[in-house]
């Protein structure tokens, strides 16, 4: 797929910057070496985008919502990482992630709701 496809469809757009935000902030979080967290961050938080780009030729509907199903899994997990940063001592500041994440969230539930309608015609 080509950067252009990912510019003109809001969820990919969406989730391939915040897993470049991600990789910036988990080099952050290695320098102060906070390796568990990092790495567990690193999988969680590009994964959203590597599962919503993966939807894009799935098999069929269903295979569809599977997929973004996951990249939503994904990203509660994220969710959970960025807490446990945002609320631990010495972490750098993440409110910008959560803040960003929240509105994915809000995309990919939308996007899983819409789809499984459509679905059910």
């Amino acid at each position: 797929m080509k950067k252009e496809n990912i510019d003109n469809n809001p969820i990919l757009k969406l989730s391939f910057e915040f897993s470049l935000l991600i990789v910036e902030y988990c080099e952050l979080l290695e320098s102060s070496k906070k390796y568990v967290i990092a790495r567990q961050l690193l999988k969680s938080g590009t994964s959203i985008g590597a599962n919503a780009m993966e939807a894009q030729n799935s098999e069929s509907k269903a295979d569809f919502i599977h997929k973004m199903k996951i990249a939503a899994k994904e990203a509660e997990e994220t969710q959970y990482w960025l807490l446990i940063c945002s609320l631990s001592n010495n972490y750098p500041n993440c409110n910008f992630l959560l803040e960003r994440l929240e509105s994915i969230g809000k995309i990919l539930s939308s996007i899983i709701s819409s789809s499984k309608k459509i679905s059910l015609k």
